[in-house]
C-alpha cells in the first residue's frame, strides 16, 4: 500500500490488525450493498408495469432458507465482533516490558519526557521492535494523540491519565497529529514520531541535553516541597510510607479501597482529601497550581521507583 497515497503506511504491529478488520468490514459492506442494488434493479425491471409476468405471489415456505439468511449473517457479525474484541483488548493492554514515556498535551504543543531525562517538543523518538507505553495528560483542554502510520489514537484528558502503546516496525519519521479540536490553533498542533534502530535510540538517549532523569527530578521536587517530612521511611510518619506502595491496594478512611496507580497519585497530589488512607488525618495541602502536570509526572516516576528497588 506504500504507493497508494490515500492510505497511510503500515509502520507498527497493530497496523496490519486494524487494517484487516477495516478491509473485511468494507468488503462485506460492498458485497451486501451490491447484492441489494442488483436485486432492486432486477426486480424493478422484471416487475415493471409494462411486463406480463406472474403476479399471483404464490406462498412458498422454506425453513432452511429462513434459517440460512438469519444464521449466516449472525455468524458473520459474531465472528467480526469476537475478532475486533480480541484486537481491542490487545490495543488496550500494554506489555509489561514496554518503555514508558510521559506526554503532556497543551495548547498547542506536545511536551514529551523520557525517563532518563531527554525532553522533546512535538517530537517523539522511539526504538523499533520494542513496545512503547505513553502515559499522557492534558494541561488545559481535551487533545488526542494520533499517529496514522501506527493506527493508534487516544484522547489526552485534563484531570486524569490515559495510556497508549505501540510497537514501531520500520525506521522512519511519521506524522503526529492532535485529532481533537482544541482551540484556534488546533491545526498547528502537529509533530513527528521518529522510529530508530534500538542502538541508535540508546545513543540518542545518552547524547547531550539529557539533564535530570524523571526519577531524579521527582526526588528533587519531593524534597523541595517538604514531602519527606510526612512520608518518611518506616512507621510514625504523618503520611503513608511510600516505599513499595505503587501498585498495591490501600484501605481508605470511611471504608473502601483504592489501587495506588498513576491516577491515584495525581489525585492525591492535587486533591489530597479525596481518598485519605485509613489511619491518617487529612492534613496534606493541595499542590494544584504550584506543581505543573509535568512536575506531577516526575513525582509519579519517583514514587514508582520506590517500588522498583531503585
Amino acid at each position: 500500500m506504500e504507493n497508494f497515497s490515500f492510505f497511510p503506511e503500515q509502520a507498527s504491529t497493530m497496523a496490519t490488525q486494524i487494517d484487516a478488520i477495516y478491509f473485511v468490514l468494507v468488503g462485506l459492506s460492498v458485497i451486501f450493498a451490491v447484492g441489494i442494488a442488483v436485486a432492486v434493479i432486477v426486480f424493478g425491471i422484471r416487475y415493471r408495469k409494462s411486463t406480463s409476468v406472474d403476479r399471483s405471489n404464490p406462498l412458498h415456505e422454506s425453513m432452511k432458507l429462513e434459517f440460512a439468511w438469519s444464521f449466516i449473517p449472525f455468524l458473520m457479525a459474531m465472528g467480526i465482533f469476537t475478532w475486533s474484541a480480541f484486537v481491542y483488548y490487545n490495543i488496550n493492554t500494554p506489555p509489561t516490558d514496554a518503555v514508558e514515556i510521559y506526554v503532556v498535551g497543551k495548547q498547542w504543543m506536545w511536551q514529551i519526557q523520557h525517563p532518563l531525562g531527554k525532553a522533546e517538543l512535538n517530537e517523539l523518538h522511539v526504538p523499533i521492535n520494542q513496545p512503547v507505553k505513553l502515559i499522557m495528560s492534558s494541561q488545559d483542554v481535551i487533545h488526542s494523540f494520533f499517529v496514522p502510520a501506527f493506527r493508534v489514537k487516544q484522547d489526552v484528558l485534563p484531570g486524569r491519565y490515559t495510556t497508549l502503546w505501540f510497537e514501531a516496525t520500520k525506521v522512519g519519521e511519521y506524522h503526529l497529529f492532535c485529532a481533537e479540536y482544541c482551540g484556534t490553533e488546533h491545526s498547528k498542533m502537529t509533530g513527528k514520531v521518529i522510529a530508530m534502530e534500538p542502538q541508535d535510540y540508546q545513543n540518542w538517549l545518552s547524547g547531550g541535553g539529557g539533564g535530570e532523569s524523571m526519577v531524579e527530578a521527582g526526588a528533587r521536587l519531593f524534597q523541595d516541597n517538604g514531602c519527606a517530612s510526612c512520608h518518611i521511611d518506616g512507621e510514625g510518619g504523618r503520611g503513608p510510607n511510600l516505599h513499595g506502595i505503587f501498585g498495591t491496594e490501600v484501605a481508605l478512611e470511611g471504608g473502601g479501597t483504592a489501587v495506588v496507580d498513576e491516577a491515584y497519585l495525581r489525585e492525591s497530589i492535587y486533591e489530597p482529601g479525596a481518598k485519605v488512607v485509613a489511619g491518617y488525618a487529612p492534613i496534606m495541602p493541595s499542590y494544584q497550581g504550584s506543581i505543573s502536570e509535568g512536575g506531577v509526572l516526575q513525582l509519579v516516576a519517583y514514587i514508582k521507583s520506590l517500588s522498583e528497588g531503585q
